[in-house]
């Protein structure tokens, strides 16, 4: 029988705390009584975590194992997860305890009323309020202003998605907190509802304030592969053309001051600043057009659509229609 939930969770020295993940997820998803199978990713451990693992699918076939070479990241394990998994709906959630798996049904419920991704917030946070809950909020901040996708929780693992919409996104450094606001482009519908989070008791944290510059790098991404990614000219020719226009200005001004004042003008600053204008706008109009025909040729190359279809809706004959002669 084919699983109705895939649950997709990387693992990264979490030794002291896989076996109790499996034991709270196999005991949740029975009693929620639904088809499920566990993928479990060991993005290159060092601490033992993978025999845990197999101990973990040792006891039940339906913990599936994926072990990396080496630590290739949680974006790279995700990324690994989502191609293997073959449920209808795809639940993500952390190797460390803090999310609650008896949360997974209420998320569950909201796909299934009509959302296609639910996503968990960590109301009543239990992390250190310095290096970790106060960088969550203004990074989520950030994100929710430069995405549109207003969330209060983009950095909780804990989310469910329908997998039509999770499997195509392509995932690259720290995208994976993206991935509603990338699955906005589609026009899905998102929600969050707040989940139950506990205090880690086992293993060390792998986040920190160094990861944070790594987060706002790839938000400028995020932000220009959503406004721009099809239309890259409109962001470069526009800049081409702001520079170019004020660096003109600055030559006709310049010239005027030459011809009719009879200044030099050889060695003013300003001149340079004028010439550089110029250029700098006539390249940013290159790569606009450079940029155009890769886009063109990413979404020709793959055959990618630049629309998303939702569903379709047939006309029916209209009674009394006779129906076509055949040739």
């Amino acid at each position: 029988m084919s699983p109705d939930l895939s649950i997709v969770i990387p693992v990264y020295n979490e030794a002291p705390n896989v076996e109790p993940l499996c034991g709270e997820l196999l005991e949740t998803l029975d009693r929620f009584g639904r088809p499920f199978e566990i993928i479990l990713v060991d993005d290159g451990s060092t601490d033992g975590s993978f025999a845990g693992l197999e101990r973990c699918q040792a006891r039940d076939a339906r913990v599936h194992l994926i072990q990396f070479r080496r630590n290739f990241g949680q974006t790279a394990a995700f990324a690994a997860g989502f191609a293997a998994a073959r449920g209808r709906l795809i639940v993500t959630m952390d190797a460390d305890l803090q999310n609650d798996p008896r949360d997974i049904p209420a998320l569950v419920a909201l796909v299934e009323g009509g959302a296609d991704i639910a996503c968990g917030w960590r109301k009543d946070r239990q992390d250190p309020w310095l290096s970790r809950r106060l960088p969550s909020t203004l990074a989520n901040r950030l994100i929710s202003w430069a995405t549109g996708v207003r969330l209060h929780d983009y950095g909780c693992s804990l989310k469910v998605f329908r997998a039509d919409v999770v499997k195509p996104l392509r995932l690259y450094g720290e995208m994976h907190r993206f991935l509603p606001a990338l699955a906005s482009e589609m026009g899905v519908r998102i929600v969050e509802q707040p989940v139950n989070h506990r205090p880690r008791t086992q293993g060390r944290s792998k986040y920190g304030l160094s990861r944070t510059l790594r987060v706002c790098l790839d938000l400028l991404t995020v932000k220009f592969l959503l406004s721009y990614g099809t239309r890259p000219l409109q962001i470069f020719g526009s800049l081409g053309v702001i520079f170019g226009l004020v660096g003109a200005a600055v030559l006709v001004y310049l010239t005027g001051v030459k011809l009719i004042g009879g200044a030099s003008i050889g060695g003013r600053p300003l001149l340079l600043l004028g010439v550089l204008l110029v250029l700098a706008g006539f390249q940013l109009l290159t790569i606009g057009l450079l940029a155009e025909v890769q886009a063109r040729t990413y979404h020709e190359s793959q055959q990618k659509p630049t629309y998303v279809i939702r569903r379709t809706v047939p006309a029916e004959p209209t009674a009394g229609t006779p129906p076509a002669s055949p040739a």
